[in-house]
């Protein structure tokens, strides 16, 4: 038996090609070989730290190579994986270390005196890592063996856990098995026509199922390159095309191209597919560009439970504002209900019979994640009788088939690609003296898509009053101590009360019509 996830990514067969896996601006370029030593060394590294099958490493550490071997040197010793985003805070960190129960926390330099002294890592092993290749998991890693026997997995063990949340409650731990990731980026590979004359330009977080699960296993699998940027500068991006063949991108990316003077159709000449995904793209981004490069982005469909569920063709018509259809081996259904005043009937609708009527979008097949972590009653509740995961967004058919996103049946808010849950924001506003109750919510963006919103009820009821500043200054105080910068509000309005039902629930929906210019 072998290891399901690294047999597959990096079979022998690549370990003897001279192909380079990364290319980064003014630095040598890492061989496939290279590259593969690196991982070696650190499951050597992650044994002296007693790693053993099935303890969790968490790893927040800044975008580099390192992260990427730390990935793959975790899977080979038979542990999981769980990537948190760097711009996490203390107190939010403090939940994911209590949940997961790690042996390792691999965190940035500047945070670990910090997180020393947080009350889960108590007895938590912590090493450093920075950008810049520093820190004291490699200095623990030094000396250690480039060879390492992978430890034997099987296609159902959990490989990684990636974090994601709900509009109530706390963060869950999607579990995903080899076999969710490996199935899935062959699928992608076949469908995107990847190969291993393809150079893949990757300006994505590494923290997040796009650019970790979605890129890099696409990269491994089909042994292309990676032209590997820190982040998305549309200048660098600008430069970077000359000589990339794929991009992958959030819509924000696109956003910023277009408003780029020096971006034009000369950058894209080697440019053979531009891949947008993590949140809509808008249609009139989608036909600018394809105006000014001649190009027409591919829009796909995906979450972290599911890994990508759709996709438009590769060959064929890709059309605006649709995540086109169900990917090879993923079985999609849209569902509606009805309410005869007895009953509810869930109808699965047909592209034929069904067109622009609205459902719930339900998916199974390979890709998709084995529960919550430590949640056994939340993960039946998101699953049908007959093994389908429901994903708690709104969708429709065209005629053709093509499935277009109307909606979330929760309240979530994706800004830049990042996923904002408002009860989040909503109790570390809350918390304050100052204010009495907050609706936190989107609103539309012409750059992030979404930004965050709030609309907060002071306590002492008088709007634009010296009060209300006090109020403001002292939630702007909380969100900078407690929130991840892209979850802090943009905008913060003071009223004397809330839009409610008959019921007494806060109307978001009233809010987001209110305040979307």
């Amino acid at each position: 038996m072998g290891n399901w996830l690294l047999d597959g990514l990096m079979p022998n067969r690549k370990l003897g090609r001279s192909e380079y896996f990364i290319s980064q601006p003014e630095q040598s370029r890492i061989t496939y070989i290279d590259f593969e030593k690196l991982t070696a060394k650190f499951a050597n590294g992650l044994l002296t730290q007693n790693v053993k099958v099935d303890d969790r490493v968490v790893v927040q550490a800044e975008k580099s190579i390192e992260v990427i071997a730390l990935y793959l040197a975790t899977i080979r010793v038979g542990a999981i994986f769980i990537p948190l985003n760097t711009a996490y805070v203390a107190t939010e960190v403090n939940y994911f270390i209590d949940n997961a129960e790690p042996i390792l926390l691999i965190c940035e330099p500047n945070k670990e005196e910090e997180y020393r002294q947080l009350d889960s890592a108590k007895v938590l092993k912590i090493l450093t890592l920075d950008a810049k290749s520093q820190g004291s998991w490699l200095d623990n890693c030094r000396g250690c063996s480039e060879k390492f026997q992978n430890v034997a997995r099987g296609k159902d063990d959990i490989a990684a856990i990636l974090y994601t949340s709900g509009t109530t409650g706390r963060s869950k731990g999607a579990m995903l098995s080899h076999d969710n990731l490996l199935s899935n980026a062959y699928s992608l590979v076949k469908l995107w026509q990847f190969t291993s004359d393809d150079v893949l330009l990757h300006a994505l977080p590494i923290y997040h199922t796009h650019g970790l699960f979605v890129a890099i296993n696409i990269a491994l699998v089909a042994g292309c390159t990676l032209n590997f940027l820190q982040r998305f500068e549309a200048s660098e991006v600008c430069d970077k095309l000359v000589g990339s063949t794929v991009m992958m991108g959030v819509p924000t990316f696109y956003t910023r191209l277009l408003e780029h003077p020096e971006f034009s159709s000369k950058q894209c000449q080697s440019m053979r597919l531009f891949i947008s995904g993590s949140a809509p793209l808008l249609a009139k981004d989608h036909q600018r560009f394809k105006k000014l490069t001649g190009h027409t982005i591919l829009e796909r469909y995906g979450m972290t439970e599911t890994n990508m569920m759709t996709s438009n063709p590769y060959f064929g018509e890709r059309r605006a504002g649709t995540v086109g259809h169900a990917i090879e081996n993923i079985d999609v259904r849209i569902v509606s209900e009805t309410n005869d005043g007895t009953l509810i009937h869930h109808n699965v609708l047909q592209p034929d019979e069904n067109s622009h009527k609205v459902g719930m979008i339900q998916v199974r097949g390979p890709s998709l994640f084995k529960g919550y972590w430590k949640m056994p009653e939340k993960t039946a509740e998101e699953f049908t009788n007959d093994g389908y995961f429901i994903t708690g967004d709104l969708a429709q058919y065209d005629r053709d088939g093509y499935i277009s996103i109307v909606g979330r049946d929760k309240d979530m808010i994706i800004s830049g690609g990042l996923n904002v849950y408002p009860i989040d924001v909503e109790n570390v506003i809350n918390a304050c003296s100052s204010v009495k109750e907050s609706a936190v919510f989107g609103v539309t963006d012409a750059d992030f898509g979404e930004v965050v919103m709030a609309i907060v009820i002071s306590s002492n009821q008088r709007v634009g009053s010296h009060e209300s500043e006090t109020a403001k200054s002292e939630i702007l105080d909380a969100i900078k101590e407690n929130l991840a910068a892209y979850k802090r509000p943009k905008k913060i309005l003071f009223l004397d009360q809330l839009p409610r039902n008959a019921m007494g629930k806060v109307q978001k929906k009233v809010l987001r019509e209110l305040y979307s210019s």
